[in-house]
């Protein structure tokens, strides 16, 4: 088991550095126990999910120190108070000025596809991404960050996909050719921006991007 990434730690969080491949929470199964809850408890024992980044994505996850800072931070998540900013690396160029930009497309859980999620207009939930080029000077490929203003599965892959953008390495939305341009997702959650759950101070971590 290799050692956590830590950020940060007090005695009511603790702020974490996901690797890529690494699971958030446990899964079904003896092979998916190893996750980032896991390796944090041992060192923690008070530590708590809040939130959860997909397997594929590397980068910041805070967790809560007790139940009631757990309570806390999941209303701030729950209210839009948390702010995360993305960085990705996605196939083409795409031909917009490096503003920021809305993606505005429901999402729905693909259930006779799971663990796959779709866009669905009738019964997919609102869904927003704010997204911006920040280089253009890859071949064939752009460097792009984005802001989930809302939290479903999979939401910044399946956003950049269906514009005609997947992010490399994606083994479940992009195309094979864009799939096989990395070994691994270029989705890396950079920075995480929100308020202490005692101390009311506005916190920012940044996480240096790995590729």
């Amino acid at each position: 088991m290799s050692a956590l990434d830590l950020v940060y730690v007090d005695d009511q969080i603790i702020v974490l550095n996901k690797a890529s491949g690494l699971l958030s929470v446990p899964g079904r199964g003896e092979d998916k126990q190893d996750c980032l809850i896991t390796r944090a408890q041992q060192e923690w024992p008070d530590a708590l999910t809040v939130h959860r980044l997909d397997m594929a994505t590397s980068g910041l996850v805070v967790m809560a120190r007790g139940p009631d800072i757990q309570r806390v931070l999941s209303q701030a998540f729950a209210l839009r108070e948390v702010y995360k900013t993305y960085e990705a690396i996605v196939a083409g160029l795409p031909n917009v000025s490096e503003t920021w930009h809305d993606i505005q497309l429901p999402l729905i859980i693909d259930w006779p596809n799971r663990p796959r999620s779709k866009v669905d207009w009738e019964q997919g939930k609102p869904s927003h991404t704010q997204w911006r080029v920040k280089h253009s000077n890859l071949t064939n490929a752009t460097r792009v960050e984005l802001q989930p203003i809302t939290g479903r599965t999979h939401q910044l892959r399946l956003h950049m996909m269906a514009i005609g953008h997947a992010i490399l390495g994606d083994a479940l939305y992009a195309p094979p050719e864009v799939q096989a341009l990395s070994s691994r997702l270029l989705l890396h959650a950079r920075i995480l921006r929100f308020k202490h759950p005692v101390t009311a101070k506005w916190m920012v971590f940044e996480s240096k991007v790995p590729f």
